[in-house]
């Protein structure tokens, strides 16, 4: 994937695309949405991590670094295979706009063990032997996964290091015992990670053949409660009841007195590197599998990552120490070749940040919300960027634009109005056309700044365990001229089939 090709497209997760089935998932709205974006110019679409959710319904707190979520499997293509009835929705449906997680959850894992079912019964040998086939190439991750989920799934999510003492330390006999008490279940939820795969799969083709390249996330570390920490719990810093000793976050800045605790277990860089740094070789590679670029979030802790004490409930303790960033890419570019990779470059840069990003020229990223605090030679301006850099209106972390308009300061909308001369009815649009006017490679904006939408719209706000990763979207929110519009800030920078309106 070329990332200096001039190019623009839109932020939206998948669960956030319209659809009767609670959330958004790879069904026919995600087909409608590539064409929509290559009808609107658009040759981007960038999702949040596709991996499935943890604590707080995050995407960014996942179960396993390998699996892609359960939730984004689509009903309509296993109907169409004979392997599930076309489901009903409980009475009343489910929201348009949000995602009650409570509620949607619960029922579509209810219609995926029925298509696991109709598989079982009704498979031509053609799809097992394809199910078997990617089972057997997916053995580095899929058997601890499968087998972790159905340890986990009875107990009610219940943390593996409250597990018995012969599961959570994996005694070979009490494994072996689960493999064969379990096989049904285990079969489950590997038969689901299939799906996932080839419906992705299916999806990026569409993708492909419409000129749009799918971006994907994938965050710097894993959850605690993970297959991947209980698989291989020596890789990262337990003691031994495999409680976390130290743990990741960022300390206090401008935006927090405590700064942030973010709870994730601490790699093990010296045993990773060890082993050549085989298990981020292969995350890498199957974050390609999923996506055309791939954008890495926290990317400056791989060249120094924040070390908090388990036992401190603030980030106030914690200290910044090294990590292998340039052995670790050296290794990964070893056995993959050069990497479609986005460094999400944010937060407190220092020198041997941007030297490892250089090193391996990775694009960073620029944030126009976060450019007006200061004066016209703000890193973060329009003028200021070079080339090899990927500009957004705001992320999914953000305000919206004009969420953040409403909570700016005076001197901030003040500038912001001077430079993007813009107001409040069309701030959304003049910060989108600033950053296609710009010299970046690429634009990305939010689907709510694209629809002008207010703060109460946003996806996530930082901080705040709950109400999240909720809001969605529906076609009667789009105007019929916003494709058009859209086009011609794309067609007019260049990142776009350029046509003069008659």
């Amino acid at each position: 994937m070329d990332l200096d090709r001039r190019s623009a497209g839109v932020l939206l997760h998948v669960t956030s695309l319209p659809g009767p089935n609670g959330l958004g998932d790879f069904g026919p709205a995600a087909y409608g949405f590539i064409d929509w974006l290559a009808s609107a110019g658009q040759r981007l679409w960038q999702w949040l991590p596709s991996t499935p959710i943890g604590p707080g319904d995050s995407p960014y707190q996942g179960v396993s670094a390998f699996a892609g979520s359960q939730w984004m499997v689509a009903f309509e293509p296993l109907v169409e295979r004979g392997w599930l009835a076309a489901p009903t929705q409980p009475d009343g449906g489910f929201d348009a706009r949000r995602v009650d997680y409570g509620r949607v959850l619960p029922w579509r894992e209810i219609q995926l063990r029925a298509a696991a079912q109709g598989f079982s019964s009704h498979a031509t040998a053609g799809e097992r032997a394809a199910y078997a086939d990617w089972c057997a190439q997916q053995a580095h991750w899929l058997p601890d996964y499968a087998l972790f989920m159905a340890i986990r799934s009875p107990r009610g999510g219940q943390p593996w290091w409250d597990w018995p003492a012969e599961l959570k330390r994996r005694e070979p006999a009490a494994i072996a015992r689960v493999r064969a008490d379990c096989a049904a279940e285990i079969e489950f939820w590997q038969f689901v990670q299939w799906c996932f795969a080839w419906q992705c799969e299916a999806l990026r083709a569409h993708a492909r053949a419409s000129d749009v390249a799918i971006v994907g996330d994938l965050p710097i570390f894993v959850a605690h409660d993970s297959a991947d920490c209980w698989a291989r719990p020596d890789l990262y810093f337990l003691d031994d009841d495999f409680l976390c000793t130290v743990v990741a976050g960022v300390p206090p800045d401008e935006l927090g007195p405590d700064g942030q605790r973010w709870g994730n277990p601490l790699y093990r860089w010296d045993r990773m590197a060890d082993e050549g740094f085989a298990w981020w070789t292969a995350r890498v590679k199957r974050a390609l599998d999923s996506a055309d670029i791939v954008r890495i979030d926290h990317f400056r802790g791989f060249a120094g990552y924040y070390e908090i004490p388990a036992s401190s409930p603030t980030a106030k303790e914690g200290r910044w120490v090294p990590a292998p960033g340039m052995a670790l890419f050296a290794a990964i570019a070893r056995e993959l070749g050069p990497l479609p990779i986005i460094a999400e470059d944010l937060g407190l840069i220092t020198p041997d940040v941007i030297e490892l990003r250089e090193a391996y020229d990775y694009p960073g990223m620029k944030i126009l919300q976060f450019a007006f605090n200061g004066d016209g030679n703000h890193e973060f301006l329009p003028h200021a960027y070079p080339r090899r850099t990927i500009v957004y209106t705001g992320t999914h972390d953000n305000e919206t634009v004009r969420g953040w308009w409403a909570g700016a300061s005076g001197r901030e909308r003040r500038f912001a109005g001077l430079y993007l001369d813009a107001d409040e009815s069309n701030v959304h649009w003049k910060m989108m056309q600033a950053a296609c006017n710009s010299v970046a490679a690429m634009a990305l904006y939010p689907m709510q700044d694209v629809l002008g939408l207010d703060g109460s719209h946003r996806m996530n706000r930082p901080g705040h365990g709950e109400g999240n990763w909720a809001w969605r979207f529906d076609w009667t929110m789009v105007d019929a001229g916003l494709a058009s519009r859209l086009g011609a800030l794309a067609a007019t920078s260049g990142r776009g089939p350029f046509v003069l309106p008659q």
